[in-house]
């Protein structure tokens, strides 16, 4: 049995630095590098960032079904589109989160929310609102496009030859 309590506290303290880095690392920062346009780079494998470029192209093919519909004044085709997609939820890997930056996590989550709204306000049968929730969709696809970017691990602009 361990006497010295300083020893314990020590090991305590320890135990938490390493939380605390962790805790950035794989939550809050990501596997990321600045770039030289000014967004965050996050770094990711080939498959990764296949993956994560096919889930933004769904978005925007439903967002190009949503503006067809409304413009059509088909709301209830608006409700479907946007209900379906806010419930698709990415299938990443653990490996995948770890890399991604809080910010991303955080705007892509709530876009998948905004898009679950949007089609609670399609039911409500207002294509002005439904333009209007639309928008502000759209501000978190912009404001993900424009501060972020990714780039494959091992590529020569993930080594600072860009």
């Amino acid at each position: 049995m361990l006497k010295s309590p300083k020893f314990l506290w020590l090991i305590i303290l320890i135990l938490l630095v390493a939380l605390g880095f962790l805790t950035n690392k794989f939550i809050l920062a990501g596997n990321t590098i600045p770039s030289k346009d000014d967004r965050t780079a996050i770094l990711v494998t080939s498959d990764e960032r296949i993956m994560i470029l096919g889930e933004m192209r769904g978005f925007l093919e439903a967002v190009q079904g949503i503006v067809e519909a409304t413009a059509e004044g088909d709301l209830k085709t608006v409700a479907e589109l946007a209900t379906e997609t806010g419930a698709q939820k990415p299938d990443m890997s653990a490996s995948l989160m770890g890399k991604l930056p809080i910010e991303f996590k955080s705007l892509g989550f709530a876009t998948h929310d905004l898009f679950t709204e949007l089609g609670k306000t399609a039911k409500g049968g207002d294509p002005v609102a439904v333009q209007k929730a639309l928008g502000d969709l759209m501000l978190n696809c912009t404001a993900c496009h424009a501060g972020n970017k990714f780039v494959v691990e091992g590529s020569p602009e993930a080594m600072g030859d860009n």
